[in-house]
């Protein structure tokens, strides 16, 4: 797979909070297509990460590569990740700006400089891929917490990003909108766009991942696919995490793990165990 983004060496530290440490030394790449799930406790350092990947904060110290170039600390730098890197907040309503759903969504292509008609085009694209079209004439404020996140996906997938991030995207949603936000992320991912998403729901990125990064304390603690990090219980305790209940009904049942498809409940799939 290609690689698009790497972090060598990176570290970042909060000038405001006694120069604390907020990334320690990462190194790590983000390839074309992966699913990968950044899993740790508040403080860890995801957000961080995020950020740096973003092109919204600069490193304190190493370098981080796009598409095997390194990216400088200036603006015009950053914007080089910003156009590559899509980051979609926690909080929609921080990214929420325009007076419509359309033009919210219009915004950024229309900041690259895009012609009329492109911009139309990608608009027209993100709002049909995120069943957002007859929303269009809608202010974003009043629309539902899913709603708003859809809007939020759509801005950032309008930017035709080659990646893109999302920070705790579930957070605040009701089982509807968490269903429907994973049936747009298998949607992104078939059609080849490279995912990370920060979650707590340990379970998700059991059954969404196929690659996950656990951060500690600031440091990268393992890199690996879902069955090496959930087995290492030690690695869970350190970080604050669990393993994923399918995992331990299946422990309880002296079965194998299963990860299965969104489409079955956590339920059907422990009544077809049992």
């Amino acid at each position: 797979m290609k690689e698009l983004l790497r972090f060598e060496n990176v570290s970042y530290h909060y000038h405001h909070h006694d120069g604390r440490q907020a990334l320690d030394h990462l190194s790590v790449s983000l390839k074309q297509g992966e699913r990968i799930a950044v899993l740790g406790s508040n403080g860890a350092g995801k957000s961080t990460f995020f950020r740096l990947a973003n092109g919204v904060f600069v490193p304190s110290e190493g370098t981080i590569f796009l598409e095997g170039l390194p990216v400088g600390p200036k603006e015009k730098h950053r914007m080089q990740l910003r156009h590559k890197v899509g980051l979609v907040f926690q909080d929609p309503d921080v990214q929420l700006l325009a007076g419509t759903v359309e033009e919210e969504i219009s915004f950024g292509p229309m900041n690259l400089g895009l012609s009329p008609e492109e911009v139309r085009r990608r608009v027209e694209n993100a709002m049909e891929s995120l069943d957002l079209t007859r929303y269009r004439s809608r202010g974003p404020q009043y629309l539902s917490g899913g709603e708003k996140r859809r809007v939020v996906i759509a801005d950032v997938l309008a930017m035709e990003p080659a990646i893109m991030l999302l920070d705790e995207p579930s957070s605040n949603l009701d089982p509807a909108g968490r269903s429907l936000l994973e049936k747009t992320l298998e949607q992104l991912s078939r059609e080849g766009m490279t995912l990370a998403i920060a979650t707590h729901d340990v379970d998700f990125a059991w059954r969404w991942a196929d690659r996950i990064l656990v951060f500690h304390e600031g440091r990268l603690e393992r890199d690996g696919a879902p069955q090496e990090v959930f087995a290492d219980k030690a690695l869970l305790d350190r970080c604050g995490l669990e393993q994923p209940l399918l995992w331990q009904v299946a422990q309880v049942l002296g079965v194998p793990a299963l990860r299965y498809p969104q489409e079955f409940s956590e339920i059907e799939i422990v009544r077809t165990l049992a």
